[in-house]
């Protein structure tokens, strides 16, 4: 579920901090979660980076719906639900 960034001076990556999980590959088991915050921080060092003002309102929309899918009782299989990865990822953008 950790987002994560490798920051330098004029460039950066963002990806989720996992392996690629491949026992689960195919399956729709995967939880889409650090990715969709990954896009959140991208969103965020392109604000710091460049200024952006809309790139902080989208993070911080990604992020709320990020928290409203899970308070809204999305529950992905890693943590005992029955949610794969399309599950996450349609919570989500209802979200949005």
């Amino acid at each position: 579920m950790a987002p994560s960034a490798d920051v330098g001076d004029r460039h950066a990556v963002f990806q989720p901090c996992h392996g690629t999980a491949p026992d689960i590959m195919g399956q729709g088991k995967a939880n889409p979660t650090a990715m969709i915050l990954s896009a959140a921080m991208m969103l965020d060092w392109l604000a710091d980076k460049h200024g952006l003002e809309g790139a902080t309102e989208a993070a911080e929309r990604i992020e709320r719906a990020v928290d409203k899918a899970y308070a809204d009782g999305i529950t992905p299989m890693e943590f005992g639900g029955s949610n794969g990865t399309a599950d996450v990822a349609r919570a989500v953008l209802a979200a949005l």
